[in-house]
């Protein structure tokens, strides 16, 4: 179970605040609560955060080297330059270059793009695309979700008389490329108010000022491209919050309604079709799909599935990367499994350290950033996974919540040959002899930096409320806070002195769940739950001996009724 429950009352102001803002919320304080956590004191905010508006969306140009790039892609078009727009393998990159690719096809012909492959040439912009841009005399490149730290090789690409326009979202380095143009909302001293755009979301913008510069008014037509920067905003875990709320947001609306054919095509592979697509539809089954293709094969098909024009075609496309995610299932499996085996032999790293770092070099590079988040997972640890490709030991890792892993990583880079990511996910390469020393330090700056509540499960409790607070009219709102994800999670609710109905049974192939008809002291209605991998508790619930729970609300759609079910996330009993 989970260690530790998490719940702060509102301080004084925070409380006068929601009342503030309660009729904004129907006067249901709950909501107004659930409001105030998120940063929403106004009633303003509120109706704001309840209707998501492309009008929100922030001004292009706000964000530095915006109008150097738009002068340099006008330029490009204006001259009939060979145009390359050149991504990262995963969703995030390869959703960008779909998006720019097709938006821009609409306005220009001699434009074409590439897609790195993760075994040979690896993340980040590399030599080869270079040469190859030099031998297809391409002019310009707009390089998508990577870019920051290719110092060398743009300035390589600068001495062949190829431009490169930058668009990233990852941390930069003090020394900059050459590029013409960058555009990143973590540059320091950015003015530009949405600083964790995903790398599509960067590419949106770029085509949102491009449109505005050549004044194509037709906004529909980019718009329409906002289920790519969902996909991407959900597979990149990027906060949901400000800009990219409102562009999940329509993007999700878009997935549901009239999606881009290579997202229909997965859609359908995923018995997604005619159901409300979610976040978490994106992050479990849609994503994975699409990254399957850069892990396992080459993301060049990926982008050919997501600018495909022919719905047969984008379903045949659809059926090679499905295929593609199936094999790297058994691959998962099989990598976690061996992974665990290892850790499991050496009782230092289970008991002795604050870190996992391990090494194998038959391991698939393209399976070890998810291997690296099953551990994390599992031991509640920083966890770095490293297998071997061409001549170097290359590897992910990824961080427990609150704890900055680019930092920790950002230490040991006098050891490394390259990296770059997120607080919580990085990329690395280094030499396969630095890996003893990189491993000592990397777990000397965790040891020093970790706090002792980041190593143990914490839940954090929005609101506590009785089962009478859970009306129509609460779900109703309830409804209004997605799109979820970082930043806006799903509300966690907590209701003290739950008793069993008398129904509740222990289900699942070995008996490990609950399936629950709970009630408590406030209201007659009795309402569904479900515990997973909580048996345990069975025998307490069934004495109809009282407990706290904490759980999320999912609601679904039996024709015209919302049938609601309580997602059990943690119990414990109730004190007497």
């Amino acid at each position: 179970m989970i260690t530790k429950w998490n719940y702060q009352p509102l301080t004084r102001q925070q409380k006068e605040e929601a009342e503030a803002i309660l009729p904004a919320c129907g006067n249901l304080p709950a909501i107004a609560e659930l409001l105030i956590r998120r940063g929403v004191t106004t009633e303003q905010g509120a109706a704001a955060f309840f209707s998501p508006s492309t009008k929100d969306l922030e001004d292009p140009f706000s964000m530095p080297d915006m109008d150097k790039a738009v002068n340099r892609l006008n330029k490009a078009m204006g001259a009939k330059e060979r145009i390359m727009i050149y991504g990262d393998y995963d969703v995030d990159g390869t959703t960008a270059v779909a998006l720019v690719y097709k938006y821009l096809q609409n306005y220009y012909s001699n434009i074409e793009y590439y897609i790195p492959t993760r075994t040979e040439e690896g993340y980040g912009i590399s030599r080869k695309s270079i040469d190859y841009a030099v031998e297809n005399d391409i002019r310009l490149v707009i390089v998508l979700d990577c870019g920051i730290k290719a110092v060398s090789e743009i300035a390589y690409a600068k001495e062949k008389g190829i431009d490169f326009i930058i668009c990233d979202h990852h941390v930069p380095d003090d020394e900059l490329p050459p590029a013409v143009a960058i555009l990143n909302p973590k540059m320091p001293g950015s003015p530009y108010p949405c600083s964790h755009l995903s790398g599509c979301g960067v590419g949106f913008k770029f085509m949102q000022a491009f449109a505005l510069s050549n004044g194509l008014s037709n906004h529909n037509e980019l718009e329409s491209m906002l289920d790519l920067v969902a996909v991407s905003i959900a597979a990149d875990i990027v906060p949901i919050v400000g800009e990219n709320r409102v562009m999940a947001h329509y993007g999700l609306r878009r997935l549901n309604s009239n999606p881009n054919l290579g997202l229909r095509s997965i859609i359908r592979l995923c018995k997604l079709t005619n159901k409300d697509i979610t976040i978490s539809d994106v992050i479990f089954k849609i994503g994975p799909r699409i990254n399957a293709s850069g892990r396992m094969q080459s993301g060049m098909e990926a982008v050919d599935l997501l600018v495909s024009r022919d719905l047969h075609d984008a379903f045949e496309k659809g059926k090679d990367i499905d295929q593609y995610n199936k094999d790297r299932k058994e691959l998962d499996k099989r990598i976690t499994d061996e992974a665990n085996e290892l850790i499991e032999k050496n009782v230092s790293i289970v008991h002795d350290r604050r870190s996992i770092v391990i090494y194998n070099k038959d391991w698939h590079k393209g399976i070890i950033g998810i291997v690296a988040s099953r551990l994390t997972e599992l031991y509640y640890k920083p966890s770095v996974v490293l297998t071997y490709s061409n001549g170097m030991a290359t590897g992910s890792s990824r961080s427990v919540q609150g704890f900055d892993i680019y930092a920790a990583v950002n230490s040991t880079r006098d050891l490394l040959e390259n990296f770059g990511g997120h607080t919580y996910a990085v990329g690395l390469t280094l030499k396969e002899e630095n890996i003893p020393e990189f491993s000592r330090r990397f777990e000397e700056y965790v040891s020093e930096h970790i706090q002792p509540n980041q190593l143990t499960p914490q839940l954090d409790i929005d609101a506590v409320i009785e089962f009478a607070d859970i009306t129509p009219e609460f779900i109703s709102y309830l409804k209004k806070f997605n799109p979820f994800g970082p930043g806006n999670q799903k509300p966690v609710f907590c209701t003290r002195n739950v008793f069993d109905f008398g129904t509740s049974k222990l289900v699942g192939k070995n008996l490990e769940h609950i399936r629950l008809e709970l009630e408590d002291d406030s209201t007659s209605r009795v309402l569904n739950a479900i515990a997973f991998n909580m048996a345990p508790y069975f025998e307490h619930i069934h004495a109809h001996k009282p407990i706290d729970i904490c759980y999320t609300i999912e609601v679904t759609k039996h024709g015209h009724n919302n049938s609601i079910q309580l997602m059990i996330r943690d119990m414990r009993l109730s004190k007497q």
